[in-house]
């Protein structure tokens, strides 16, 4: 059965700069050698999150890319900005207003703390249900 997890940004790191809670989900699917689509909102959003893998964590790397390079199959972690074409992978993480497109074993949905927001994210929760998803929630 599918997952789809709800991560609600709560804590005051993550409050504070969001896409943080992104880097440590790809961190963690990077170490479980897991192929990642990262679901960015805009292009804006996804040069940020590229920019925020290279310098979140000094210590380690994580394969990644914005996507649509010859080499994508290649790279652990793609991040995907709206109108790119990828293929899908086991593993998605979700910043966007609707549920994840493709075909997935698990979604990673991030919340922010805005009310606006928490309502979407309402949504897509009780679409994931609708669609046959054990679904999960997180305060992060």
């Amino acid at each position: 059965m599918p997952r789809a997890d709800f991560y609600l940004i709560d804590k005051p790191r993550f409050r504070e700069q969001p896409l943080l809670l992104v880097c440590e989900l790809a961190k963690r699917a990077f170490a479980a050698q897991q192929p990642t689509l990262v679901l960015a909102r805009d292009f804006a959003q996804a040069e940020a999150i590229d920019e925020l893998l290279w310098e979140f964590d000094p210590d380690g790397f994580i394969t990644h890319q914005l996507a649509g390079d010859d080499d994508d199959q290649f790279t652990a972690v793609l991040i995907v900005p709206p109108g790119v074409e990828t293929e899908d992978r086991p593993m998605q993480i979700n910043l966007r207003e609707e549920c994840a497109p493709g075909r997935y074993d698990r979604v990673l949905e991030v919340v922010a703390a805005d009310p606006a927001e928490r309502d979407g994210s309402r949504t897509r929760w009780a679409e994931y249900k609708r669609r046959g998803f054990e679904v999960n929630k997180f305060d992060m």
